[in-house]
């Protein structure tokens, strides 16, 4: 089963732009470092432009951020590339007939709309200058620099 990571990608891609803001990055450069193709990497920064997290000018590869690092959170980067999707989903191809495919569903629905809120919370609480900071007492620790 392979797990979504566009949210980390997102993430990673903020955090790059953050660290190197007068640097030429190209979507092929970001690439190298998420370990994935300059497409993916173009579809998630459009969206991150939509969601009003970048700037950038097509064919200049200097993105920057929009808002400052204290300003932007995991929640704002999730709704960016997801809109209002919810994190967990249900399945909804329960048999209609069964008393428990029915019925379990409006109970799981219950318990994953608390979750949904408490990640909100969670996450709009979370923002792109911890991660920054975090990272950099990671890299101290193991007595290394960026790349």
């Amino acid at each position: 089963m392979k797990y979504p990571t566009k949210l980390s990608d997102a993430v990673h891609i903020l955090t790059f732009i953050a660290l190197y803001p007068e640097t030429g990055l190209s979507s092929e450069r970001i690439a190298e470092s998420v370990r994935t193709n300059p497409a993916y990497v173009r579809q998630l920064m459009s969206a991150l432009r939509r969601g009003g997290l970048l700037t950038s000018v097509k064919g200049h590869p200097q993105p920057a951020l929009a808002r400052s690092p204290e300003e932007i959170t995991l929640l704002d980067a999730y709704r960016a590339l997801e809109g209002n999707k919810p994190i967990l989903h249900q399945d909804t191809h329960t048999n209609p007939d069964c008393g428990v495919g029915v019925n379990i569903q409006l109970v799981i629905r219950d318990c994953y709309d608390l979750v949904q809120q408490q990640a909100e919370k969670a996450m709009g609480a979370i923002t792109l200058q911890e991660i920054l900071d975090r990272y950099s007492e990671k890299l101290s620790c193991l007595g290394k620099n960026d790349f």
